[in-house]
């Protein structure tokens, strides 16, 4: 059975650029043998964080919270696919991701980000780093900056010139650690139970 990794993208922009870079790692990561779903936080449109998943009482969450709690707890992997705003995270993947903590435990995780220039997101990535394992997930040392975005993807995702090449090079790296991981992880539930 295929490892079911979750792509989460979190920009509420009219004029998305990084959507482009979300449907490239779905299609790469199917591509490669897995079951990736994109989960777009503004099509999810989860209101701003009031009450966590887990406040709700059992049923009462709202639909869309339900769904994705379902999603999360079946996953084997997740790639945060981020941009920068500000020398920071965007806030509607922030707020996504910030509903759940439990869901996230015992499971890889992969920072792939973009910017309009040069950096790539790479600070936004530093900061996910972080977040990311203070929500329980083991956060894979692999990581793809993309930037300028515009001059890597088109506007269907495929890469482009010599900036699409070494994205292609960086991604398939990224793939085998993610999967490795995944791997490592579900073998070490088998092992024994979880800590907590």
């Amino acid at each position: 059975m295929a490892d079911r990794i979750l792509v989460l993208y979190g920009s509420y922009r009219s004029d998305r650029a990084g959507i482009r870079l979300a449907n490239y790692a779905v299609r790469t990561l199917n591509a490669h043998g897995f079951e990736a779903e994109l989960i777009d936080a503004k099509q999810v449109d989860l209101p701003m964080l009031d009450r966590m998943y887990k406040e709700y009482p059992s049923g009462e969450a709202p639909e869309a919270m339900e769904t994705l709690a379902s999603k999360i707890r079946e996953a084997d992997g997740f790639v945060f696919v981020t941009g920068e705003y500000n020398w920071g995270m965007q806030p509607g993947l922030k707020n996504l991701t910030d509903h759940f903590l439990e869901e996230w435990y015992w499971r890889p995780a992969g920072i792939v980000s973009y910017s309009a220039g040069r950096l790539g997101g790479a600070r936004s990535a530093l900061i996910w780093h972080g977040t990311l394992a203070e929500m329980g997930m083991v956060v894979i040392s692999s990581s793809v900056t993309v930037g300028p975005i515009a001059k890597t993807l088109d506007e269907n995702g495929t890469p482009i010139g010599d900036a699409g090449q070494s994205l292609e090079r960086s991604f398939a790296r990224f793939v085998d650690d993610l999967g490795w991981w995944a791997e490592a992880a579900k073998r070490q539930k088998q092992r024994r139970p979880l800590p907590f």
